[in-house]
């Protein structure tokens, strides 16, 4: 069984950094805003970092929690996870890094809950990040290249989301996750990655309903982190073909990067669900009982360029609502 309940895990508070392109879709509205892919730094990495750190100070002085933040785990898309230890580095706090690729935000948030849930902490902060010219550049090609998109392929995402658990009760409670499995379907294509997440969605989806004997019908939403358009459907059609049937899904990176402004499959990186998720979804009072599904394509340009198959990953976390967030 990969599913864990929790009984005392709450989410006290979040803050958020989005990029221009964040504010083309449906959002409009986050904690801070930048224009300038640099950030007034010399490096994007360097912007990434000061996107991490201001996200973190804001919810520590927000919520008077100076010396109070027992533990930090941290997870986005540079290698060696060097934009999360760069940022750490200036903290005297504890401090895990992990990588999911874009499921690391889930990854995160469960070794939170399990820390929280044994009460072995009392406050933790949940960090990810991504930028657009850092992960297309490590990935793909650097913007400045000028490689066409094409219609499959995704978008990353620029921004950083902190979050504080705690647990003490506030009116937002993680009830319960589900720890993927690694799935290879035999793909190769890295412009694909909704094609290789999918797979890995729908299993950690079937394993969680069954773990916790319950339906999709539960939830009032399911959210995927980053299928994209083409992701998505893929993922609809693999249910289907196993008797289950989605009344009540969205994907934030289909979201997040709407077709009408971006002529791709939608946006990806490991901040566009935790976006989507504290700017969209809990402002919105008809969803009670939420299931997040953050999806990961855990490849390599090595590998990529090595002509292997790309495995992928899905971390799940269930939410509840208690009382009107407003």
């Amino acid at each position: 069984m990969s599913s864990i309940k929790y009984k005392n895990v709450y989410i006290l508070d979040s803050y958020s950094i989005a990029g221009k392109n964040e504010i083309k879709g449906s959002i409009k509205s986050y904690d801070r805003i930048i224009d300038d892919y640099y950030f007034d730094t010399n490096t994007f990495e360097d912007a990434e970092v000061k996107m991490q750190s201001i996200a973190v100070d804001n919810v520590i002085k927000k919520n008077k929690l100076e010396d109070k933040i027992n533990l930090i785990v941290a997870g986005e898309l540079s290698n060696q996870l060097a934009i999360s230890n760069s940022t750490m580095s200036k903290y005297k706090i504890p401090y895990l890094g992990c990588y999911s690729a874009c499921a690391s935000f889930n990854e995160s948030l469960i070794i939170l809950a399990n820390m929280l849930d044994c009460k072995k902490i009392k406050y933790g902060i949940s960090l990810t990040s991504s930028h657009i010219n850092v992960a297309e550049r490590q990935f793909r090609y650097p913007i400045e290249y000028g490689a066409p998109k094409i219609k499959r392929s995704t978008l990353t995402a620029t921004g950083s989301v902190a979050v504080v658990l705690t647990n003490q009760k506030t009116n937002i409670k993680l009830t319960s996750s589900t720890i993927g499995e690694v799935v290879d379907y035999g793909i190769s294509d890295a412009l694909n990655m909704g094609a290789v997440m999918a797979p890995a969605a729908a299993t950690t989806l079937m394993n969680h309903l069954s773990d916790l004997k319950i339906d999709p019908s539960y939830y009032d939403l399911i959210i995927t982190g980053d299928l994209g358009r083409v992701g998505s459907k893929l993922f609809i059609e693999i249910l289907k073909a196993n008797n289950i049937k989605l009344n009540n899904y969205i994907d934030a990176g289909s979201l997040l990067f709407k077709e009408e402004d971006f002529d791709i499959s939608g946006s990806s990186g490991p901040v566009a669900l935790p976006l989507v998720i504290f700017n969209k979804i809990l402002k919105n009072t008809k969803y009670k009982k939420i299931l997040l599904l953050a999806t990961g394509s855990l490849h390599s340009t090595t590998l990529v360029n090595q002509k292997k198959t790309i495995p992928a990953i899905s971390h799940a976390i269930s939410l509840e609502v208690e009382d009107d967030l407003s």
